[in-house]
């Protein structure tokens, strides 16, 4: 009886096999550039968020800086708002200058809108369209 040759029995990791589409057409060489690319984009693409987030953070912050030295000026002034933001100031009711992480002055509304007794103090936002959707109060 002929004994049957056996075949040799081997295991393949998956990259040792003969290979796809890429080695076939010859792009296996440029996946490393872009892949290099892609993660450029993400980069830029995360940085640009994170640019337009730090300007929101910190024009909140000179919101709130503000309103103090706004709330400060009515009280010792009887309740009147100032003709305009620089007043504050010049009389020493501030010590940052009124203005949001994009260089634009912040606006203030004497009586507010929502509070007629009160005053609205915003900001423009990024885009700096007066009343814009990404305004920031």
């Amino acid at each position: 009886m002929a004994r049957r040759r056996q075949r040799e029995q081997t295991i393949f990791f998956p990259w040792e096999r003969g290979g796809g589409f890429l080695r076939r057409s010859g792009l296996a060489r440029a996946k490393p550039f872009v892949a290099a690319i892609g993660m450029a984009l993400l980069l830029l693409l995360l940085g640009s968020r994170e640019r337009r987030q730090a300007g929101l953070r910190a024009t909140r912050v000179t919101l709130d800086v503000v309103h103090s030295g706004l709330d400060a000026y009515r009280a010792d002034h009887d309740r009147r708002c100032p003709a305009e933001l620089t007043e504050l100031r010049r009389d020493g009711y501030l010590a940052v200058a009124p203005i949001d992480a994009w260089g634009r002055p912040l606006r203030l509304v004497c009586p507010g809108r929502k509070d007629p007794q009160g005053y609205d103090l915003l900001s423009d936002g990024p885009d700096g369209e007066i009343g814009g959707l990404d305004r920031v109060e």
